[in-house]
């Protein structure tokens, strides 16, 4: 696996380079060797942010790690990386025990741990009214949720509103 590292509001040590290639070469069994993992790594205030990036196949394989250090952030990066990769095989295996027809992502290693499957475990229901976008982020906030469902007054169409890590909202509507 190739791996570029970038910094941003900081310049990358020859230590910290090394260290960052040597903790994500554990990886290089889930790639083949030409894969290229991007990564970046960045200082904002006090928090240190570790990005980093392996596109494969057709696929992305992203995740962002942010502390108080930038050597912690790495290793929380690479071990929720591992994580992915390792649920993603597992569902690809269950899927080919089926009889499913599936592309493989990585090599298959021995025997590995049951892997967390996510499923639905509540379903809510709740009543939808009119609201302004202003309307919605004031009753977002109220609950203290991340996100919120609501019917645009202006519009009439479902619509989501979220709060981003920037700490901004987002919208999503129907294209």
């Amino acid at each position: 696996m190739r791996i570029s590292i970038s910094g941003k509001n900081l310049e990358v040590s020859d230590y910290m380079r090394e260290t960052a290639e040597k903790k994500l070469n554990k990886l290089s069994k889930f790639f083949p060797q030409d894969a290229d993992a991007q990564v970046s790594l960045a200082v904002e205030k006090n928090r240190h942010i570790v990005e980093v990036t392996v596109p494969y196949e057709g696929r992305i394989v992203r995740a962002e790690e942010t502390s108080g250090d930038m050597y912690a952030s790495l290793d929380n990066v690479v071990s929720k990386l591992e994580k992915q990769v390792q649920r993603y095989r597992t569902r690809q295996d269950r899927r080919r025990k089926s009889g499913e027809v599936i592309a493989d992502f990585a090599p298959v290693a021995a025997e590995e741990p049951e892997a967390f499957t996510p499923r639905i475990v509540r379903t809510k229901k709740f009543d939808i009214r009119p609201m302004s976008e202003e309307e919605a982020m004031l009753q977002m906030e109220m609950l203290g949720h991340s996100f919120f469902v609501f019917e645009n007054a202006e519009t009439g169409e479902v619509n989501v509103l979220y709060v981003r890590k920037d700490g901004n909202y987002g919208l999503i509507e129907r294209a």
